[in-house]
């Protein structure tokens, strides 16, 4: 009976990894490498390659396929020997229906080989929890669980190589995927979508053979939207545009739009390939579905305190002291003329008043300036408001009222 482990194209670490571990799982089992793969795995394959048998699809032979497990995927390409009556297994860690259950699809192969007490060795520790960092950030992505980072510190315990994965968590670009990366950041558009910042860059990248989804994460990390999306003019026997699409946040699905353009992924992940259409009618059509696949954000107006209460500059710092004890409130917004001129805190009250300057007017100790949002602001932005210019509240103000 054959049985093969399949990933998607394009095989970043995380699939690469889930190819061994599965393989680790089920040793009767073959490990196929898809035909592309990552510039930097290609590198570390290239080093470390002799301790990973994996099979490249080119080898395989045309004996009947029986069983497929498909990992970091939910579908893949058929292969020689596979038919109808192939039976799949899915090993992924973004389920079609439902949260993903792990950062990193590696995560989920870890447990189980802990379960099963299976030894791992120095470099195949190495290669899993690059795998891991690499589609968590370091375990610093929103999509990192506690699974991810307690199947790192195990890789750790088995003695991965930090000076190797350190190395190809950061390789750099090559000449062609630098130009690139530099057109698409000067051809990026941010716009507002349902109180997302969603990031577009399209440009013509002509015949280019470079790997792309590197450029994604790169670009993503450096701008820092809630989701990208690069649109990218191929030239070749077919004129074609490639849609590369990743999300930071749960209510932007990058996988819901990539599937109307005949594509694939997740709602963090996705990609397709679209024919037949111009890159500025793919630009205008993206822009024109992405409403329905963003989640409006929480505004403030959500969250707000209603009925604030206000201070004058000239009010006593003895006064506002007694108001704050019998209204309770932690902070005051300072108001001269219907304007906000600063930010009274209780902690700063309290503080001039252990110095016995009561008697002096709430001016000389509040917060200066005019930081406010209005009730349709997102709590990113009230967030960024607050770390700015340290403010512990912030005003809320609508029609020149608060």
């Amino acid at each position: 009976m054959t049985t093969l482990i399949l990933t998607h194209e394009q095989a970043d670490f995380d699939a690469v990894a889930s190819l061994w571990a599965a393989h680790r799982l089920h040793a009767h089992a073959t490990p196929v490498l898809p035909r592309r793969v990552n510039r930097n795995v290609h590198a570390f394959l290239t080093l470390y390659g002799e301790h990973f048998k994996f099979t490249e699809t080119e080898d395989l032979s045309r004996h009947r396929v029986d069983d497929v497990i498909i990992v970091d995927a939910q579908s893949t390409s058929s292969v020689k020997g596979m038919n109808a009556k192939t039976r799949l297994t899915v090993i992924d860690h973004h389920p079609l229906n439902g949260d993903a259950a792990s950062g990193a699809n590696t995560t989920l192969l870890i447990e189980r080989m802990i379960e099963s007490l299976l030894p791992i060795s120095p470099i195949e520790a190495t290669l899993f929890l690059i795998g891991i960092y690499e589609d968590t950030g370091a375990l610093t992505y929103l999509t990192t669980t506690a699974r991810d980072a307690r199947a790192t510190a195990h890789l750790i315990e088995c003695g991965a190589q930090l000076d190797i994965v350190r190395e190809f968590l950061n390789h750099p670009l090559s000449p062609a995927q630098k130009k690139l990366h530099d057109q698409l950041l000067n051809a990026a558009e941010t716009h507002l979508i349902n109180g997302q910042p969603v990031t577009l860059c399209a440009i013509d990248g002509g015949d280019t053979g470079e790997e792309l989804s590197t450029l994604a994460h790169s670009i993503r990390d450096t701008l820092d939207p809630s989701a990208l999306f690069l649109l990218i003019q191929l030239s070749g026997h077919e004129s074609r545009v490639q849609l590369i699409a990743r999300s930071t946040v749960k209510n932007v699905d990058v996988g819901a739009a990539a599937s109307h353009f005949g594509g694939g992924g997740h709602g963090r992940a996705a990609a397709a390939i679209i024919r037949n259409q111009s890159l500025d009618d793919v630009k205008r059509e993206l822009l024109t579905i992405l409403p329905a696949h963003v989640q409006p954000v929480t505004t403030v107006a959500q969250i707000m305190s209603s009925g604030v209460q206000t201070l004058s500059p000239d009010v006593t710092i003895r006064e506002a002291a007694t108001r704050m004890q019998r209204y309770g409130y932690e902070g005051y917004p300072v108001v001269a003329e219907n304007k906000v001129v600063g930010l009274l805190t209780r902690r700063a009250v309290d503080r001039a008043m252990h110095h016995n300057i009561g008697a002096q007017p709430i001016r000389s100790i509040m917060e200066t300036g005019e930081v406010i949002v209005s009730p349709n602001d997102s709590l990113d932005h009230l967030q960024r408001l607050m770390i700015t210019h340290g403010w512990g509240q912030v005003p809320v103000v609508e029609n020149d009222s608060i």
